[in-house]
């Protein structure tokens, strides 16, 4: 009885000291989740986002990807991105703004598209102008500038829709010829639970001071609901077109018949022109951008259809040969609903992290044992929770992910955690048996092989103190051959040039190949295990 007690005893304390999760001589690396992502070195179009788990995840970043500033095309561009409504800037410097007290700020996930969108306090009976762009004269809506192309553009979320909130105002005044002025103006104002866009003595007939009024009006817009202005004018054909959410509500030719076979009026910009945007208006309103040209395709999509990236630091196995098992991956899908921005998050836990309206997150890892040369590594596509026995061995491993959105691009898949099971390789044992006979100026090294399989060759290292093996000092100056000395796939060596009359102390070790390339020829990389005993000899001349 005692005797079956202290061996249950035993076995239990060996199984505690020795075995893991994941199996004895099995360890893990943990990204996400409680340990952060500070192992990821590099990122292309990926945020991290605190409001969607427990902890922060990886996602893809909404903030600007379509946020044009090209000096050419873009004339304004306003994110909303700052944090808080006072820091609202024109990142081209074309414009210059003012904001009221009454604009607030809201964050993500609340904002349509990025960080941020203005909050507007006012309403229909109110006169406070919330947010006003003053246009310099590098700007394309500069006074006294004839327009070709150009597209107002801009995200909608009223709170309460009334008749005769203002979002958008555009006021100058154009020369009538006869020393008065006429008034001119671009108004979006809200008309049963629709916007009217109204154009005022804004195009002109060429060489005539008769200007042409328009106006068009799109579909009803829901309050509490984000959805997408597009106003376009193309030039050649004289189409001024409003669309909302990518449908075209109204379409109008300004031309001299009113078709498209007449003469194109021209827009023209009077004096003292300045934008209005909010002044009175309750809601939200998220990336206003006015451009110079014609947008064929305007900004609907929550995230980049080109995905994003994320790439780890190089991560040490302890030793070449070590091997991933397998990578399991952590994470869900999230989407941001036409309601106030809410959050709508699909949890799959522990899966391939692929989705049915095709969002998803592919995986990627290599293998190096050289921690500065990844040239000749080529990615390996793994599936996460799936066994890896063919991906490959080293001692560095790096880990990469791509993402991509769903189909419309309003959806982004989310990873909260990675982990990554390994088995790290053990170094070489040492030769054993090793001898050294003295001769005239040199010493003749044998050894018995090393116990483990797959040895590639042993290294000689000597000198002239004992387990001092390093260094000029150590060896003679006579010597050719200076420790330590890669001899290859062998059992014997003779090391010529030592000085008569000097004991040396000598020690192998072996190694695995560590850097094959792929025609299957040796590496110039190696990396020994332990010494084996240490023997010394004192060359004499006969």
């Amino acid at each position: 009885m005692r005797r079956t007690t202290f061996i249950l005893a035993l076995l239990y304390f060996v199984f505690l000291l020795g075995g893991t999760a994941y199996g004895t001589g099995e360890n893990r690396i943990v990204l996400g989740s409680s340990s952060s992502w500070n192992l990821i070195d590099s990122r292309f179009g990926i945020t991290e986002a605190s409001q969607i788990r427990p902890h922060p995840v990886l996602l893809l970043d909404s903030r600007g990807f379509n946020g044009m500033t090209d000096s050419g095309l873009t004339d304004i561009y306003l994110s909303f991105d700052e944090e808080g409504s006072r820091r609202f800037m024109d990142p081209l410097g074309r414009y210059n703004i003012s904001t009221s007290s009454s604009l607030g700020f809201v964050t993500s996930p609340l904002s349509r598209v990025g960080a941020g969108a203005a909050l507007f306090q006012g309403n229909g009976r109110s006169t406070n102008d919330s947010l006003v762009l003053r246009p310099q004269r590098n700007a394309n809506f500069a006074s006294g500038n004839h327009l070709q192309d150009f597209s107002i553009e801009f995200w909608l979320c009223p709170q309460n829709l009334d008749n005769g909130e203002q979002i958008l105002t555009m006021v100058s005044a154009v020369p009538d010829g006869r020393g008065g002025f006429l008034d001119q103006s671009i108004s979006c104002v809200v008309s049963r639970n629709r916007l009217t866009w109204a154009f005022n003595n804004f195009f002109f007939f060429p060489g005539s001071l008769s200007g042409m009024n328009i106006t068009l009006t799109g579909s009803p817009v829901l309050n509490g609901s984000w959805s997408h202005h597009l106003i376009r004018f193309d030039a050649n054909l004289g189409i001024l077109e409003y669309l909302v959410d990518g449908r075209l509500e109204a379409l109008e030719y300004v031309t001299s018949n009113g078709r498209e076979s007449g003469q194109v009026y021209t827009p023209v910009i009077g004096e003292d022109n300045h934008f209005i945007l909010g002044g009175r208006f309750a809601g939200m309103i998220d990336e206003f951008r006015i451009n110079n040209y014609y947008s064929e395709n305007s900004a609907l999509t929550n995230f980049p259809r080109d995905g994003g990236r994320v790439v780890s630091h190089t991560m040490d196995l302890g030793y070449s040969g070590s091997q991933v098992l397998m990578l399991e991956a952590f994470g869900g899908r999230t989407q941001v609903s036409n309601a106030m921005g809410r959050v709508q998050n699909e949890y799959a836990g522990n899966s391939s992290l692929r989705f049915s309206d095709f969002a998803e997150i592919r995986f990627f890892i290599r293998y190096s044992n050289n921690p500065y040369s990844w040239n000749n590594s080529p990615w390996i596509s793994v599936s996460p929770g799936t066994p890896l026995s063919d991906a490959g061995r080293g001692r560095y491993m790096q880990v990469a992910a791509d993402f991509y959105p769903g189909m419309n691009g309003n959806t982004s898949p989310y990873l909260e955690e990675i982990i990554i099971t390994y088995r790290a390789a053990e170094p070489p044992l040492p030769p054993t048996m090793l001898t050294a006979v003295a001769q005239n100026g040199a010493v003749e090294l044998s050894w018995r092989v090393s116990p483990s399989m797959d040895v590639s060759g042993y290294m000689i290292y000597y000198g002239t103190a004992s387990g001092e093996y390093f260094g000029n000092r150590n060896v003679s100056v006579f010597s050719a051959m200076q420790s330590p000395i890669n001899v290859g796939n062998r059992t014997t060596f003779r090391i010529d040039g030592l000085a008569n009359g000097t004991i040396y102390y000598f020690a192998v070790a072996a190694y695995y190949n560590d850097e094959p390339d792929r025609l299957g020829e040796p590496g110039r990389l190696v990396e020994p295990g332990a010494f084996s005993r240490e023997t010394a000899a004192r060359p004499l001349a006969n």
